[in-house]
C-alpha cells in the first residue's frame, strides 16, 4: 500500500479500535469499498501498536500503579497482596484465552475468518449480545470490586475478538456489563485488559513481516499508519468514555446491525 492508504487505514484503526464497532471489520470493509487490496491481518495487528501507545499514555497512572504492584507482589511472593496486584495478575491470566486461541486458529483467522459474510454476521450477532448485556446488567460495580473469576470471564469474552466483526472493545465491554460493571468502568477495564494482547499480537506480526522481508518504503508506510492510529486512538478513548458516562451502547448496537445487514445484502 502507499502512504495515503496507510494513513487512511491508521485513522480507521484509531477510531474503530476503542469504539465497540470492530477495527478489524473496518480495516477489511474500507479497503473493499475504496477498491484497495486487503491489508491483511499482519498490517491490522501491527498498526494496533499505535492504539496501544494511546492507551498507555491515556491510562499511564493506572499502568504504572498496576505494574509496580505486580513487581512488589513478586518480591513479597504474594501475587494477590493488594487489590492492585490482584488486578494486575488477573489481567495477565485473563489474556491467556486470546493468546491460546489466537495461536491455535491463526491460519483460520488470517484467511476464512476475513470473509465478508463472516464479518457481517459477527457484527449483527455481537450487537444483539451487547444490547442484552446492557439491558440485563446491574451496572452497580466498579473495577476494584471485580473478583479474579469475574476478570477471567471478561478475558474469555475478549477471545471473541479473534473473529473479525466481533470487536475486542465490544466483546470486553459486553463481558464487563455481564459481571455488573457500570458502562464507563467496563470501557476502562476493556482498554487495560487489551494491553497485553495488543502488544503481543503487534510484535508477533511485526516479527513475521521482518522475516518475510518488506521494503524500506513499506516500513515508512507502517510507521505513518501507526502514528495516525495513535493520534486518532487517543482522541477516541476520551470520546467513548465521555459518551458512556451519559449514554448507553444503543447507538453502537444500531450501527453494527445496519453495517452488518448492509454487508450481507451487498453479498447477495
Amino acid at each position: 500500500m502507499d502512504w495515503i492508504q496507510a494513513i487512511v487505514l491508521g485513522i480507521v484503526q484509531g477510531l474503530s479500535e476503542f469504539l465497540p464497532i470492530s477495527s478489524t471489520a473496518h480495516l477489511r470493509i474500507v479497503p473493499e469499498l475504496l477498491g484497495w487490496s486487503d491489508p491483511g491481518t499482519e498490517f491490522s495487528a501491527i498498526i494496533q501498536l499505535g492504539t496501544l501507545v494511546a492507551v498507555l499514555l491515556f491510562f499511564r497512572k493506572d499502568v504504572v500503579q498496576l505494574s509496580l504492584a505486580a513487581l512488589e507482589s513478586l518480591w513479597h511472593r504474594n501475587l494477590f497482596e493488594t487489590p492492585e496486584s490482584k488486578m494486575a495478575w488477573s489481567i495477565a491470566a485473563g489474556t491467556i484465552p486470546v493468546v491460546v486461541l489466537g495461536l491455535g486458529f491463526k491460519d483460520f483467522i488470517k484467511n476464512e475468518a476475513r470473509e465478508l459474510w463472516v464479518i457481517g454476521t459477527a457484527l449483527i450477532v455481537m450487537a444483539i449480545f451487547l444490547y442484552l448485556a446492557e439491558r440485563l446488567s446491574s451496572r452497580n460495580r466498579d473495577i476494584k470490586q471485580l473478583s479474579f473469576l469475574q476478570i477471567q470471564l471478561i478475558g474469555l469474552t475478549q477471545a471473541l475478538a479473534l473473529i473479525p466483526g466481533c470487536s475486542r472493545s465490544g466483546s470486553t465491554i459486553m463481558g464487563g456489563l455481564m459481571v455488573g460493571l457500570n458502562r464507563e468502568d467496563a470501557a476502562r477495564f476493556s482498554f487495560l485488559l487489551g494491553l497485553p494482547a495488543i502488544f503481543g499480537s503487534g510484535l508477533y506480526e511485526l516479527k513475521e513481516l521482518m522475516e518475510i522481508g518488506i521494503s524500506s518504503d513499506q516500513y515508512i508506510n507502517l510507521i505513518l499508519g501507526i502514528l495516525a492510529a495513535f493520534v486518532v486512538g487517543y482522541l477516541s478513548i476520551e470520546l467513548l468514555l465521555r459518551f458512556l458516562r451519559n449514554h448507553g451502547t444503543l447507538v453502537f448496537v444500531i450501527y453494527r446491525i445496519v453495517l452488518g445487514t448492509g454487508i450481507l445484502i451487498f453479498l447477495v
